[in-house]
């Protein structure tokens, strides 16, 4: 057990965070990949041999400093791979470490649904439920050949090897400089789409908003979309031209969400990060004479100005975009 998946229990709009417990993992190791917004992946294979303790002991350390410093509690998987840190930290609770040993990979894969291994979309889940491959062991059961027939060749031999237990990703260090994300929980599980979208309005309002103040436009868009089983689905979208625009990002969001035919879905929250960012001087700005497009562009001028001068809260985000 290598790799740890840690997600800091950071409170809603408060990524700012996140660099400084960055900051605490690379006091263990150099190898930290960042998943905003509250997230990370630290390879400890040189700091188990360095501190002469194993990554479920590191961990409970990590969660200390992180406690005593900045007040923050964190869960945490650990696995051989990423994909299988990534998988254990779905079982972990606060102050316990889900570890999953390199000789129990495959009892830990077997009696998950499908829909569990990352990669694997609603789609596909469904395609391989109609034949009987609704667990990860029947999955790993079942023949290459048909699982190619099913999924395409090289979907399904990476589905073969995955189901397996086989983790051939790595952690790639990065930072957190060219993302900005918001997360909107719900109190409780939300059936009601309606609900899902007014969250996804005023998480675009608040990305547009934030991009603006710091002179940035995006060049993608990224929806994550947490259900109460603690699974998630991702989905990415390259923008027609970089924006900052509030109601540009709430058309894709909602394009995205849209797509994925969420029918009576229990969603725990949604997120939006905005990818790509580049500097708002270097954006071009295709001309739509559109006279509500131009007269909500300059409403949010008005608004960012009212935000600068009184606070983040004299225009609540995500209200000028309905």
């Amino acid at each position: 057990m290598t790799i740890l998946c840690v997600r800091f229990q950071l409170p809603p709009m408060y990524e700012a965070a996140l660099p400084q417990l960055l900051g605490l993992l690379e006091e263990f190791t150099p190898v930290v990949e960042a998943l905003p917004p509250d997230g990370a992946l630290a390879d400890l294979r040189g700091a188990e041999r360095y501190f002469g303790r194993d990554a479920v002991e590191l961990a409970s350390v990590i969660r200390v400093r992180s406690l005593a410093l900045y007040g923050v509690d964190c869960v945490t998987g650990a696995g051989p791979g990423p994909m299988l840190a990534r998988m254990a930290l779905r079982d972990a609770r606060p102050g316990l470490t889900r570890a999953v040993p390199e000789g129990e990979v495959r009892e830990f894969l077997a009696e998950k649904p499908v829909a569990a291994l990352p990669g694997v979309g609603t789609a596909t889940a469904r395609t391989l439920c109609e034949y009987g491959l609704d667990t990860l062991g029947r999955v790993a059961a079942a023949p290459l050949s048909t699982l190619q027939r099913l999924v395409g060749a090289k979907a399904g031999r990476e589905l073969s090897e995955k189901a397996g237990g086989v983790d051939r990703g790595r952690v790639v260090p990065n930072g957190v400089s060219r993302s900005l994300a918001t997360e909107r929980p719900f109190t409780r599980d939300e059936l009601d789409p309606g609900r899902h979208r007014r969250a996804l309005l005023s998480a675009a309002g608040e990305l547009g908003s934030r991009l603006r103040a710091v002179d940035k436009v995006c060049r993608t868009l990224t929806l994550t979309v947490r259900y109460a089983d603690r699974s998630a689905t991702t989905r990415s979208r390259t923008l027609k031209e970089p924006t900052a625009h509030s109601a540009a990002l709430t058309r894709t969001a909602y394009d995205m969400y849209e797509a994925l035919g969420l029918q009576r879905a229990r969603v725990r929250s949604v997120a939006l990060r905005a990818e790509g960012l580049a500097p708002a001087e270097q954006a071009s700005h295709q001309l739509t004479f559109d006279p509500v497009d131009e007269k909500v562009r300059r409403i949010e001028e008005v608004a960012d100005r009212a935000r600068a001068k009184f606070g983040p809260r004299a225009v609540m985000p995500g209200s000028l975009a309905a």
